[in-house]
């Protein structure tokens, strides 16, 4: 399949429009798309959504002439152009470097350039009084105007524009394709088609593959874009920010609402309550129905009537409610409690041949940490949660479990340690979790796995069915420390949220490495950013971290403006007060509930040491040996104050270290 696909109809005296006309695919005896029909203006932003397998991607590649429907048409009018991102199965040509295969999505412009040079050769060749000649110089006018009005003597600069914006450096450029993984690929077949700016811009998920920098990025050049925009998403923030319209999927049928994913979200809900009352007032009225037929069926003075209702009965359509899984709810099991350090990196070195990833890292996660792992692909995201996972070999320093912690890890992979032999049913149960079938057939609905699909082997199901599933067993697990590397890619937002809703009521620690700010916001409670050579902790939500990020931005912007307009010195007076407040209010909040706890302990200390003194009085006394019961439970009390002391000033002394700790980090 090649990495992007375009297309052109060229219809005379019609407005520009691309229109779906009675659009129908059936799958054996279903209904995939059931007369579909849309008009789509240019410049619209539209996200189409609906649950997966609802047909969303498959209408797409009936836009595209990629697939045929059993029925219906897409009218493209005018000079108007379609460009479209498959989910996956994009294929450069392995010959050539990063830039020079986006430069091939503008090969018609290169072959002009060569047009205007050959005429150049022929002017300089011919004559200057012939009539080829003058020929010659006409049609280099027409071509030189055509090529100066192109933008191909700034395309290279607009590509590096497009290739930084999806997270590419400048020392990419010049690197052959076969150097990147799957997920660059698409940003490479992504670039060539932003670039190429067809009037109808078709995304099939194209926020899989980025990270929240060129996430945002992306969607500021799309809120630019002057064409149209239609994506296939289950990233709702993304929806939100770049769309205006909303066609939903459901049941082979298309609904349009005129606004983004939240306000289609909310108007469902409303749209749902109404029918379900709809459907429980039919119901009342069948069986009223129902119940007149069989009362009077054979009463000849009610014969007639009988026939009315039966004929009535025939006639209704009957209201159905689709299942909506975000009723179904799962909570993880209650695992032990870890203690309060649940891991620790010390001077972690780590390097795949020449390329350091991590040098002299130090990490602590504490007990009921939700960590958000973000940054740029490539910095080592991956990599460090493999590490804290004990995946991943370390080329230097000590990672250090905590007590009684049992970890758990969710790879973008996990899929390939499931039995191919097992069905979905029997993957669960192997999980050994002790839930009843009906409970586990349950989460596997949560998962898009209903009716007798969780009978199917796992050698048949697709990758993304795979992905599901290796999820679902995950989250049988009582492990006290969940690890998760992008576990989002395959679900949709029903699915999204009933690990969403499991993620915030969990009572153990857990990392998520992810770019899907509306799933990890209300779960998240810290964002470790990794950037190539360096770490930073955030102490907040995905909002908080990117509006410091933001805030960030600006500074940086300041000092810059500052900087040129002579006015370093005073910004930096502002800056440093800044800096310092800053830095107050974060040693507040990491330091406070330490300070909490060593006070509880000094005051825990403070009993057990007058206790002990009472004790070691009583025990001076020349009566105590006297009573021998009283003498054996002194003692034995006396023991264990020594044992409870000695753990006491051990953790006064770990919190101490550790609010010194935070003081050099930040100070640093």
């Amino acid at each position: 399949m090649p990495n992007a696909y375009f297309k052109n109809e060229i219809s005379i005296h019609q407005p520009a429009l691309l229109a779906l006309e009675n659009i129908t695919l059936s799958l054996g005896d279903r209904d995939l798309l059931d007369g579909i029909n849309s008009i789509i203006n240019p410049g619209e932003r539209i996200g189409l959504v609906g649950p997966n397998g609802a047909g969303k991607s498959t209408l797409l590649k009936i836009i595209m002439g990629i697939q045929e429907a059993d029925k219906g048409k897409v009218v493209l009018s005018g000079e108007e152009t379609l460009g479209y991102l498959p989910q996956d199965g994009v294929d450069p040509d392995f010959n050539l470097t990063v830039i020079e295969e986006v430069e091939t999505a503008f090969s018609e412009l290169f072959e002009l350039e060569m047009k205007v040079k050959a005429i150049q050769e022929k002017i300089a060749s011919t004559p200057h009084d012939s009539p080829e000649h003058q020929r010659y110089l006409e049609q280099f006018g027409v071509l030189q105007t055509r090529l100066e009005t192109s933008g191909l003597y700034s395309l290279r600069a607009t590509i590096e524009k497009v290739l930084m914006g999806l997270g590419f450096s400048e020392n990419d450029f010049n690197r052959s394709t076969t150097e990147f993984s799957g997920g660059w690929l698409m940003r490479i077949a992504l670039a060539k088609l932003l670039l190429k700016k067809p009037t109808y811009l078709l995304l099939d998920e194209p926020t899989n593959h980025l990270d929240i920098e060129s996430l945002q990025w992306m969607e500021n050049f799309l809120n630019g874009y002057e064409g149209a925009v239609i994506v296939v998403s289950h990233d709702r923030t993304f929806l939100d920010t770049i769309t205006n319209r909303t066609l939903a999927i459901r049941r082979g049928v298309m609904t349009d609402y005129a606004g983004n994913y939240s306000f289609y979200e909310k108007k469902w809900e409303e749209e749902r309550e109404l029918l379900i009352n709809a459907q429980k007032n039919q119901e009342k009225q069948l069986k009223e129905t129902e119940e007149f037929i069989e009362r009077f069926r054979y009463k000849a003075t009610k014969a007639r009537q009988v026939q009315s209702r039966v004929k009535q009965l025939e006639k209704i359509e009957r209201i159905e409610v689709e299942d909506e899984l975000a009723s179904v709810s799962f909570r993880f099991p209650a695992p032990e409690r870890s203690g309060q350090i649940v891991m620790s990196l010390e001077d972690i070195k780590k390097n795949y041949g020449d390329n350091i990833v991590f040098d002299s890292l130090d990490y602590e996660i504490e007990r009921e940490d939700k960590i958000a792992v973000l940054g740029p692909n490539g910095a080592g995201k991956s990599t460090l949660i493999r590490i804290l996972a004990g995946m991943e070999n370390i080329q230097g320093g000590i990672r250090k479990e905590g007590h009684k912690v049992t970890t758990s890890y969710f790879a973008q992979h996990q899929a390939d340690d499931l039995d191919l032999k097992k069905d979905a049913l029997e993957t669960m149960m192997e999980a050994g979790s002790g839930e009843k079938e009906s409970r586990l057939r349950s989460i596997l609905g949560s998962f898009l796995f209903t009716g007798d699909d969780v009978f199917k082997k796992v050698k048949v199901l697709s990758g993304g069915e795979k992905s599901r599933l290796a999820l679902a067993k995950m989250l049988l697990s009582p492990a006290n420390f969940l690890i998760f590397d992008e576990p989002t890619n395959h679900l949709d937002m029903s699915s999204k949220n009933i690990l969403q809703q499991a993620l915030q009521q969990y009572e153990g620690t857990c990392m998520i490495v992810s770019h899907d700010r509306a799933f990890l916001d209300p779960i998240v409670n810290k964002v470790l950013e990794i950037q190539p050579g360096r770490i930073k902790t955030y102490f907040g939500n995905i909002s908080y971290y990117l509006a410091k990020k933001r805030e960030e931005a600006e500074t940086i912007q300041e000092t810059k403006e500052a900087s040129q307009n002579g006015k370093t010195e005073i910004l930096s007076r502002k800056e440093q007060r800044r800096l310092e407040a800053e830095r107050r209010n974060e040693l507040n909040k990491r330091i406070n509930p330490i300070k909490k706890k060593v006070q509880a302990l000094e005051a825990d200390i403070e009993q057990m040491e007058n206790r002990k003194t009472e004790i070691e009085e009583l025990m001076g006394q020349p009566d105590f040996y006297d009573d021998g019961e009283k003498v054996k439970k002194t003692s034995l009390e006396y023991e264990q104050l020594k044992m409870d002391l000695t753990d006491r000033y051990s953790r006064w002394e770990e919190y101490a270290n550790r609010m010194e700790t935070i003081e050099q980090e930040l100070d640093a």
